[in-house]
């Protein structure tokens, strides 16, 4: 049964990349030669007429990219557009990276580990990877999880203030600014070994078993908040509010918590979804609208003004295995990702539902309502992806391909053509201003 799953998988695959010059703007693939769990774009560094810049690849603008380019592109080779920027060895493996948004150069890891590890990217020095190397020190870690705390990890949008779940089933909150409140300015973090308000920690390297430590700085939680009943899977802020915050785990429950009214739930959602639920995200453009992703393979749209009813306002069927990643656009607050172990990222339109005109005449005739693109490029659970907001149509995408290629996984940056989302009466309405220099073309 796992060879017939392999081809039928392979062959899903080969038939979308003959597809790629047609549905692609830009499309480029970097094989990993180590798995990886998370990606993330950089800070925007320059704005070249033909691309732009970011510390870890250069991104090429709308219709630059030549169409030969996007079909000849080799899944096994490493794209010249993603560079290395900086090495960081990792004391124990990434499982989670997040930036923070008011300086995206902070950065939180989760790991195989009760801490949560803050790294300041610029100022962490350059390190080679070679055997027996010492892992590299981070500028702050948070403590406040009695157990391993691997995945659910979130940076406030307003307050340089971060957010945890684990298997202690506790959501646990921290303010960066507690001890080191210059690690958030631009020129790096104040080092102050001898500074009453920095304690230096040797914390346990989770998941090895071994005598190793992770030495730094630590801070206490701010708040710590118990409701779940389960491991806590994902957590998120609310866009306009460090105060107010949301989780999920593995009791299928969505909870939203509001730090003003102490550390019991403000509203607790049960069975949310009928299995574990794996991710969560606050639309940034509509407060009131959250997503959650679970292992029944679905999405699911709450309402925050009617959580009392534990029934979401729309259900998104269209992964054949479980969603692990769902995430809003930062630029239109109908359109959102979702990623899921069936190797498949979707884009939907939730506006689209129940209109029978499709826009852009590419929807197939038996997809999901909202569904209007598909990313079929991985050949393996894609684990984690983000838009990018310099560029909005243009996302990172990772996959996990241990299993299916045994390689570590492959990163894809890639922008869908825009037929597929923009109007067409926009469309139309761009190509008249073409008519005038193609008669006169013909003329001559």
């Amino acid at each position: 049964m796992k060879g017939e799953k392999g081809r039928s998988v392979e062959e899903k695959y080969t038939q979308w990349k003959s597809l790629v010059p047609v549905l692609y703007d830009w499309l480029a693939n970097h094989n990993l030669v180590w798995p990886s769990l998370s990606c993330r774009w950089g800070p925007q560094l320059e704005q070249a007429t033909y691309k732009t810049r970011q510390p870890n690849c250069e991104v090429v603008k709308p219709r630059v990219a030549a169409a030969e380019h996007i079909s000849q592109f080799n899944e096994e080779a490493r794209s010249p557009f993603v560079k290395k920027y900086k090495t960081i060895i990792h004391p124990g493996e990434v499982n989670r990276i997040r930036e923070l948004p008011q300086n995206s150069k902070i950065v939180a890891t989760h790991t195989d580990s009760p801490d949560v590890l803050i790294w300041d990217v610029e100022a962490q020095p350059n390190r080679h990877a070679v055997l027996g190397a010492a892992d590299s020190r981070p500028d702050l870690i948070l403590t406040g999880h009695q157990e391993n705390a691997e995945f659910a990890l979130a940076m406030c949008p307003t307050e340089p203030f971060v957010l945890s779940g684990g298997k202690d089933k506790s959501v646990v909150l921290w303010s960066i600014q507690d001890h080191i409140s210059t690690l958030a300015k631009e020129q790096g973090p104040t080092k102050s070994p001898g500074s009453t308000s920095t304690s230096t920690k040797h914390a346990s390297k989770g998941g090895g078993g071994n005598d190793n430590h992770v030495e730094g700085p630590s801070v206490e939680a701010r708040g710590i908040y118990q409701g779940h009943e389960d491991t806590v899977e994902d957590v998120q802020f609310c866009p306009s509010s460090a105060q107010e915050f949301c989780s999920v785990g593995d009791d299928s429950c969505l909870i939203l918590w509001d730090a003003r009214a102490g550390s019991t739930p403000a509203i607790k959602v049960e069975k949310a979804h009928n299995a574990d639920i794996h991710c969560v995200d606050w639309n940034r453009h509509d407060v009131n609208l959250i997503l959650t992703g679970s292992a029944d393979n679905t999405i699911h749209m709450f309402d925050r003004r009617n959580l009392s009813s534990s029934s979401p306002v729309h259900k998104f069927v269209g992964h054949s295995a479980a969603v692990l990643c769902v995430q809003w656009s930062p630029d239109k607050s109908s359109v959102f990702g979702s990623s899921a172990e069936d190797g498949i990222l979707n884009i939907w339109d939730h506006e689209k539902i129940g209109k029978r005109q499709d826009t852009t005449g590419l929807k197939a005739p038996n997809a999901p309502p909202g569904l209007f693109f598909q990313h079929a490029g991985h050949r393996d659970k894609v684990v984690d992806f983000h838009w990018n907001t310099s560029d909005p149509w243009t996302i990172v995408s990772v996959s996990d391909d241990c299993e299916s290629t045994n390689g570590g996984g492959t990163l894809q940056i890639w922008r869908m053509i825009d037929l597929i989302y923009r109007p067409v009466d926009e469309v139309l309405a761009e190509l008249d201003k073409f008519k005038p220099h193609i008669l006169g073309c013909e003329q001559n």
